[in-house]
């Protein structure tokens, strides 16, 4: 036997409830990360894919234009839209700023 353990079966037993007690919340704990990982997962996978090109609009109803954006940039605002490589060329060249963090501009081959 160990020295660690109370000698009498009555604090065994109380000793034995606790721990198993205890392991219940381990277990439990364990399962909602376990679910909260999946929840987190599966919602990534649905995430629709990030775009190549967005145009960022003003605020209000029909706000022109103010940037265009390579998809994922961190500069653009939430008021944004996704545009094919033809749409944001000729974003471009009509005039529309091209973001000078990203530089869409470059990675279009208009510079």
């Amino acid at each position: 036997m160990h020295d660690d353990l109370p000698p009498d079966l009555s604090r065994l037993r109380t000793l034995e409830t606790y721990l198993e007690v205890s392991l219940n919340r381990v277990r439990e704990r364990i399962a909602m990360l376990e679910r909260k990982k999946l929840e987190q997962q599966q919602s990534e996978a649905r995430r629709p894919p990030t775009p190549d090109w967005v145009l960022e609009h003003g605020i209000g109803i029909g706000a022109p234009p103010m940037e265009v954006h390579v998809g994922g940039c961190y500069a653009a605002g939430d008021r944004i839209r996704a545009l094919t490589r033809e749409q944001a060329l000729a974003a471009l060249t009509d005039g529309v700023d091209a973001c000078t963090h990203c530089r869409p501009d470059t990675a279009l081959g208009l510079l």
